[in-house]
């Protein structure tokens, strides 16, 4: 009777531990389903939806990355970079050159490579975002750093040949890449590439003369660093922008070319407590407009006043209002270089479209004052301003304008009118006044 008790007990006590245990597995099993989906939910909420929900007690360690590291690619590219190093090479002494042409110093004759190599250190991209996604197209932004070893050797004429290499050179930028899609193999039919202006391309280098010395041409170091800023500027920093062909297939790029959007007129009305750079007399000061360097145009001369009127108006073409911003210096005029008396820059995206506003500008010494040391006052100068957004009509009337008027420029290099297609000249097509 005992062992039979005994038994239904063990029995009896049995089941209560496997009907428990399954209880304790059902219900953990169904805590974890409801955590899931608590962190799905919470997976799906932005930045904006947490501030909401925390209000002032949001969390500082949460972050929403804006890149998405791709640190597969960094490997691929380190494995494929003697090959597309090589081809690089090819394609930045065929393209660069002639860029480099264009946009030469009116102190130098000549500016070319005499030696390019990219090395053997690999650039790294430390992050990729999708900008937007339209019809037939992709915009990706990548982060781009590239501390390398390339050896690049600059020849320079300027009456005496000088070999100028750059050395210890460092880029950081956000490269934005738009590929146009195609039904074809490889489904790619164009790129195009561009730098975006925000945060600002840093390109850090040092220059150093081969069998001789930077003092052999006096601010070379500055017409070389001008050039540079010139060509990212005016070739490569959003909106201007380089299209790439693929595939070998010609194809339609127009809608990726970039257009004018529109024009500013822009009055340069008088300028006010300029400094005085003469040691007899006074400065004799001019104004000098642009949005892009090789569009640039120049006002009279006025002589002996440090409060000159000029009142002329300039007509410069602009091609996304959201971003450009126009450039005012006013340099004194001297025998042998001008001297900048002062700088400032005007953002288009405020204006509004037919009409006119009066500006005060405060011209300083530079646009980048991180390198300036003296940050003295340098005056003030008066423009008036207003923007006219084109119809189609007049925004192919203002390709072809554009296209006659850099034609008209490379003329009068060619004819020694003008040392560079860089320098300000009077056009009676775009000033009045």
């Amino acid at each position: 009777m005992g062992f039979v008790s005994g038994m239904f007990m063990g029995a009896l006590f049995g089941i209560s531990i496997m009907a428990g245990w399954r209880y304790m597995m059902r219900n953990r099993s169904r805590n974890r389903a409801a955590k899931a989906a608590d962190i799905k939910l919470l997976g799906s909420l932005d930045r904006e939806d947490l501030k909401k929900l925390c209000g002032d007690n949001y969390p500082e360690w949460i972050s929403f990355p804006v890149y998405e590291q791709v640190k597969w690619l960094n490997k691929q590219l380190s494995k494929l970079w003697p090959y597309v190093a090589e081809a690089a090479t090819i394609i930045i002494r065929e393209s660069v050159e002639p860029i480099l042409e264009e946009y030469r110093p009116s102190g130098i004759s000549s500016l070319k490579f005499s030696k390019l190599s990219l090395g053997n250190v690999a650039p790294k991209i430390e992050g990729i975002r999708i900008q937007s996604q339209k019809q037939g197209q992709i915009t990706m932004d990548m982060d781009f750093r590239w501390g390398g070893d390339p050896d690049i050797v600059l020849g320079i004429e300027a009456g005496v040949s000088l070999p100028i290499q750059l050395k210890d050179l460092q880029v950081f930028t956000i490269i934005r890449v738009i590929f146009q899609l195609c039904e074809e193999i490889p489904c790619i039919s164009a790129v195009v590439v561009a730098l975006l202006s925000e945060p600002k391309p840093r390109f850090d280098y040092t220059l150093k003369a081969v069998g001789g010395s930077l003092t052999a041409i006096p601010g070379l170091s500055d017409m070389i660093e001008d050039t540079v800023n010139s060509i990212i500027t005016d070739m490569l920093q959003w909106p201007h922008r380089i299209v790439v062909p693929l595939g070998g297939v010609p194809v339609d790029t127009s809608d990726l070319e970039l257009k004018p959007q529109g024009k500013l007129m822009l009055t340069i009305v008088k300028a006010t407590h300029l400094k005085n750079m003469e040691m007899m007399g006074k400065s004799d000061p001019y104004a000098v407009a642009f949005i892009r360097p090789l569009e640039k145009f120049k006002t009279k001369v006025v002589e002996n006043n440090l409060n000159p009127v000029w009142d002329q108006t300039f007509h410069l073409t602009v091609e996304d209002k959201e971003t450009q911003y126009a450039v005012v210096e006013v340099f004194d005029e001297d025998i042998g270089s001008d001297q900048r008396l002062g700088i400032a820059k005007l953002p288009l995206v405020d204006l509004q479209p037919d009409i006119e506003i009066e500006i005060n500008l405060r011209l300083m010494p530079s646009l980048d004052m991180l390198k300036i040391k003296d940050k003295k006052d340098r005056g003030n100068i008066i423009v008036k301003a207003k923007y006219h957004h084109y119809t189609k009509e007049e925004q192919d009337a203002a390709l072809a304008e554009e296209k006659k008027m850099l034609e008209n420029k490379e003329k009068m290099r060619n004819d020694g009118v003008i040392n560079s297609t860089m320098d300000a000249i009077d056009d009676p097509t775009h000033v009045s006044g």
